[in-house]
Parts: C-alpha cells; structure tokens; sequence
C-alpha cells in the first residue's frame, strides 16, 4: 500500500459505489449432494430463458445473431485447442499455428500487416488503440466520434482516465454520420488520435473516412477506426481510407451467441516499429528452426510486452481470447472472400428492405434513411414508449431492438433494429405487422 500511496485496503475499492457492495455474508443455498441434483437445478434455471431459438431476435448493437458454420464448434471443441492453456512454440505446434493463421487471415481482410492476438473484447481493444496514439504523439487529448454504443464510450471513460481527456465530435442530425466540419475544427496540436466506427451505432456507414484521416494526419494526430470485419466482404477496409489503427471485435466471425458472448477484440497495425512496439499483446509470427528449410510459429517482439517486462510493459496484457481467435479462423477460411462477399450483400439488401418496410409502417419512422447502412438501423415511434413495443413484440414471439432513446434523447422513442442474413423477408413482414397492430 505504501508504494502505490494508499492508506488502507478500503480505498481501492473507493470507486464502487456502497449500493454494490455486500457487507454481511453471502446469501448462499446448502451444498448440494450429487451431480445429477446439480444437473436438475441448473436445468431448471435455464429453462426459464426464453432464447433466439424460440423468439425471432433483432437484437445487435454488439452481439450479433450471424449464422455460425458447425464446423466451427467441431474445431474449437478438439482438446488440442479446448484444454491447452498456453503452450510455448517448441510443444504446442498445432495451437500456435492455428493463431497464426488467424493473425494472416485478417491482415488479408482488414489489409492491415500485423494483428495481435485477441483482446477481452472489441471494447478493450478501442481503448488500447486509443492509448497507443497518447503514449506515440505524446499528446493528452482524444477525439471520439458520438456515434459509439454507450458501453464503449462507458470503457474510454474508464480506461483514459488519467490518461488522457477525450472530447467528443458530434453527429449530423440529416445523414447519421460524423460531422466532418465539427471533427476538423475540434483537431489541434493536443490532439493524440480521433476514433470512429462504420457502420457506427445508428448502422450508418460513416462517408468521410478519408477526409477525416487526412485531417487528422495534417495535425500530427492519428485516425483509430472501429469496424466489425464481417462487414469487410462489402464495405471498404478502413486501411485502404486511411486508418492508422484498425479495431474492432469478432463475436461475428463464427462466435454466436452466449447469452450476452462470445467477444474477442483485434488490433491491427501496419508493419512500423513505432506502432508495433506500442501493441500490449502477443503476436505471432515465422521463423527458422534448427532444420534447414524449415518455418516454425513463434512470438514476435515479445520483449516489448509486460510478461517480459512486468511493470515497465506499455499495457498489462493477460489471459485473453485465443480460442475464439482459432474458431474466427475456422470461419473465415470456410467462409472465404465469395462466402464474405455474398454474406455482405446479403446484409445491406436486408437493411434496406427493412428500412422501406418498416420505414412504412404508421405511427413508425426512419431517420438518415437516405444514407448508406449495413446491418443496423433507427426506427422512431411517434406515440409509443420503446419499452411498451418491445413488450408488446414478445407477445408476437419476437425479442425487438435495443432502446438508444436514454442515449440519444434528441431521437425521441427510439429502437435500434438488426438485421442479418439469417433475417428472411418473412421475418422483417412479421416485424412489420406485428408494428403495425402495436401502433394503430
């Protein structure tokens, strides 16, 4: 405690609010005696959740209900990946070149040089890109687009906190996409980085990437750009526009659904010492063994990280994803660039049948509809409180969007909708009429 400057164990804990803390003993039930009483209780408990087996789900906003080939969970439940914790180069050849060939596949598609080894989530990973343009430009401002999911802007918050202030670049009210005006005024000499996602929250597709980027450049700043790369079998790589820094999270690529998981997050740089020095987690790369002719998997640059250097790293780094990363890479080589390509325009057709349809639903309206979306999309209710239509809609057997009216109060009643290519348009009819009843 002295030498992190504190006085007592309770200040540590300072932060969490009294409301969260327990001060008696845990409110706990009697041991229970036998495996199958185990397996009758938890048994019980899960049948009271009603899932997206059962309910047609537009839920996204960050967990995505994309198709996931059973070749994935054949894969990533082989014992050589399941239960090996973290082999070293010289014993666990088939883990780590499994993680290798992840870290190549997504270079390819984000057209970006070095990946990392995933992040907890595509969170974590926004806020370590985000930190590496403070530690890089040596500056203590960040500029944060306002179209982010709130948990991310709840993580920046937390993560910058003493680290640097982050100023926040709003939204054009007509298109849905960053204010590019806004963002070049609020640009400086203290500015570290600017960080935007596209699609962004509303599933708009921001249009001036490469503007924004060239503006940030001519300050010195650099451009981190959050992207899901499901999306990149459409939509352009933020590379090829302009990004320094690419992140994102890749719960789409093969992961599904768990009830709230499965994340991973990914960091991509291009090959610059500079920004490879500055990456907290592991990567992967080839090198020669002692057999002439001969490539083995192996870390690269691992004396930058905090298991080398403990507390002199750039960033502590842990524990991460490296099982969700091997079930990406299942995905994406069973996906292939048609497979992305077919699923992305896929996608967009589906978000735009959704926005004209729903779009002509009574009582129901769709902002930016003008503009490019992929995915996701923003209804508004003229009458009806969120909360009230999305109870109504699991009447209908179907769980709705996410209620972004707390967030964006300037939206009014606003619904965040999803829809992917497991969405037919028989699914998106049975939203709309069921809207339409709700609404009348």
């Amino acid at each position: 405690m002295s030498a992190i400057g504190v006085d007592s164990v309770a200040e540590l804990y300072a932060a969490i609010p009294d409301r969260l803390r327990t001060s008696g003993p845990l409110d706990l039930p009697a041991g229970l005696a036998s495996e199958q009483e185990v397996e009758r209780l938890v048994g019980d408990l899960l049948s009271r959740n009603r899932t997206t087996q059962e309910y047609t789900s537009f839920l996204g906003h960050g967990c995505y209900p994309h198709y996931v080939p059973a070749i994935c969970s054949e894969i990533n439940g082989r014992a050589e990946f399941l239960t090996a914790y973290a082999g070293e180069p010289y014993e666990d050849h088939g883990k780590w070149q499994a993680i290798f060939e992840y870290t190549s596949l997504m270079s390819d598609l984000l057209e970006m040089d070095v990946v990392t080894v995933p992040t907890y989530d595509g969170l974590q990973a926004a806020a370590t890109a985000l930190r590496m343009a403070v530690r890089m430009t040596g500056r203590k401002t960040v500029l944060v687009s306002e179209a982010i999911p709130e948990a991310l802007r709840i993580k920046l918050d937390s993560y910058l906190d003493g680290h640097a202030a982050i100023a926040t670049i709003p939204v054009d009210i007509t298109t849905g996409t960053l204010d590019t005006a806004a963002a070049r005024d609020l640009l400086g000499p203290a500015v570290a980085g600017v960080l935007l996602q596209t699609p962004n929250v509303f599933g708009v597709v921001e249009a001036d990437v490469e503007a924004i980027a060239a503006a940030a450049h001519a300050h010195g700043a650099l451009l981190v750009a959050s992207c899901d790369p499901i999306s990149l079998g459409f939509l352009p790589a933020p590379a090829s526009l302009g990004a320094d820094i690419v992140c994102g999270d890749i719960q789409s690529l093969g992961l599904g659904m768990h009830f709230g998981g499965a994340h991973g997050g990914y960091l991509a740089v291009h090959d610059e010492e500079r920004f490879v020095f500055e990456l907290p987690s592991r990567l992967f790369g080839l090198a020669p063994t002692r057999k002439r002719g001969e490539l083995g998997f192996t870390d690269v640059a691992y004396e930058r990280t905090s298991l080398a250097r403990r507390e002199s790293g750039v960033e502590w780094v842990g524990t991460a994803a490296a099982l969700w990363c091997i079930t990406s890479a299942v995905y994406l080589s069973a996906m292939g660039p048609a497979g992305l390509g077919e699923l992305g325009s896929t996608v967009a057709a589906h978000t735009r049948y959704a926005i004209e349809r729903l779009g002509a639903v009574p009582g129901v309206s769709v902002p930016f509809a003008q503009s490019p979306h992929w995915r996701e999309l923003v209804i508004q209710f003229d009458r009806h409180d969120v909360a009230e239509v999305n109870k109504s809609l699991l009447a209908h057997g179907i769980f709705g969007g996410v209620d972004i009216s707390r967030q964006f109060p300037d939206l009014g009643n606003a619904l965040l909708i999803c829809v992917t290519e497991v969405h037919g348009v028989d699914d998106i009819e049975r939203l709309a009429v069921a809207l339409e009843g709700i609404c009348r």
